[in-house]
């Protein structure tokens, strides 16, 4: 199969280029600088934005990933930045839905848990509502009705909305290695908000089983089974990396550095992949501490 990736040089794009390929897929990197492209790929310019230049950029692939948008971390929130954060989303999907019109057969486009809005203890699967009200549940309930809109070119559309995810190279993980591995982590506000996390390998495999598998249609939770409290996810990092993991980050402080962005840190969502599970995907790591070891240790 022939697939473009879009946001292939981020975090995730990175790897599941490499996924593709060890597949046996040829991988068209949709990026705005070319010359970044994964080894592999094959390179071609694109803006986040213009729905003809992608129609082009994709020709002859079978289909697409829709990885772009805005780091919802790369800096302070003001209302400018968030409309970036909307519109960096919604204006690459709807280029997505537009080359669907003539040319891929198959969209799978990134979403995200922050859908259900902060949810405390609730378990919450596929059939869960947005949360209403929500600066980012509003966000990605905007981004996935623009990408429903492929089926009416008679694509199948599959969306993927992705947990916390962990990877040794990037990611929230990245971010919380260095203070940890200085003995001074610990958990986030109360710690006991939930933390719906997924290993990048099982990003990258739930990705290609919605490529291959036909069956899969509409909204997927990736996030891995075994959903933890922040306190216990600082506990395991902690055991992980054999440093002490107690030092609570308190929640006025967090919106002192991070503004309105510290509500992502210190809410929280308790998802259950339940429609990945019955579509037969098999989770490579459904537990967090192996999950861990195999990133840190």
């Amino acid at each position: 199969m022939r697939v473009a990736v879009t946001g292939a040089t981020g975090f995730v794009g990175g790897h599941l280029c490499a996924t593709l390929q060890a597949r046996g897929h040829s991988v068209v990197a949709v990026t705005r600088d070319p010359a970044r492209a994964p080894r592999g790929t094959e390179g071609k310019k694109w803006d986040g934005r213009d729905a003809g230049a992608l129609t082009a950029a994709v020709a002859g692939c079978h289909a697409i990933v829709n990885l772009a948008g805005e780091n919802v971390f790369g800096r302070r929130w003001n209302d400018a930045f968030r409309e970036a954060i909307r519109t960096s989303r919604v204006d690459a999907t709807r280029a997505c839905v537009a080359a669907c019109r003539d040319g891929p057969r198959v969209l799978v486009n990134a979403g995200a848990i922050g859908f259900y809005g902060p949810r405390g203890p609730e378990p919450l699967d596929e059939d869960a509502p947005w949360g209403a009200g929500d600066f980012l549940a509003g966000v990605c309930r905007e981004w996935e009705t623009e990408a429903a809109k492929a089926e009416a070119h008679g694509a199948r559309v599959a969306i993927l909305r992705f947990g916390v995810v962990l990877g040794r190279d990037g990611g929230a993980l990245a971010k919380m290695l260095p203070p940890f591995r200085a003995g001074v982590g610990g958990p986030v506000g109360s710690g006991d908000q939930f933390v719906s996390w997924v290993h990048i390998d099982d990003v990258c495999g739930a990705t290609v089983k919605a490529l291959e598998d036909p069956t899969w249609r509409g909204p997927f939770n990736v996030t891995a089974p075994g959903a933890v409290t922040n306190r216990d996810f600082a506990k395991a990092l902690g055991k992980a990396l054999h440093r002490p993991a107690f030092v609570p980050t308190p929640a006025f402080a967090l919106k002192l550095a991070f503004g309105d962005v510290a509500e992502v840190l210190t809410g929280g969502q308790n998802v259950v992949p339940k429609r990945a599970l019955a579509g037969g995907y098999v989770f490579r790591y459904p537990q967090l501490e192996p999950a861990l070891s195999n990133l840190v240790g």
